[in-house]
């Protein structure tokens, strides 16, 4: 009984942890739009929500990577 109420405590934490990454998320993304930041087209998005989602549902801290190239192409 003690592990299920275990597995039920991680799961639940898990799914709020979730929901604000994916709250987060969308205020980037509409805080980027709104003030004319940047244009993303939906490559572009996707390649920073999927970076953002994993910084920030990560069991780690991020580790800071630094591009050297462009990504134009």
């Amino acid at each position: 009984m003690l592990r299920r109420q275990q597995v039920e405590a991680i799961i639940s934490a898990s799914e709020k942890i979730v929901e604000g990454a994916v709250s987060m998320v969308e205020m980037a993304l509409d805080k980027l739009a709104d003030e004319l930041v940047v244009q993303l087209d939906d490559d572009k998005k996707a390649t920073m929500v999927c970076n953002l989602m994993v910084a920030l549902c990560a069991g780690k801290p991020a580790q800071p990577v630094m591009n050297a190239g462009s990504q134009n192409r």
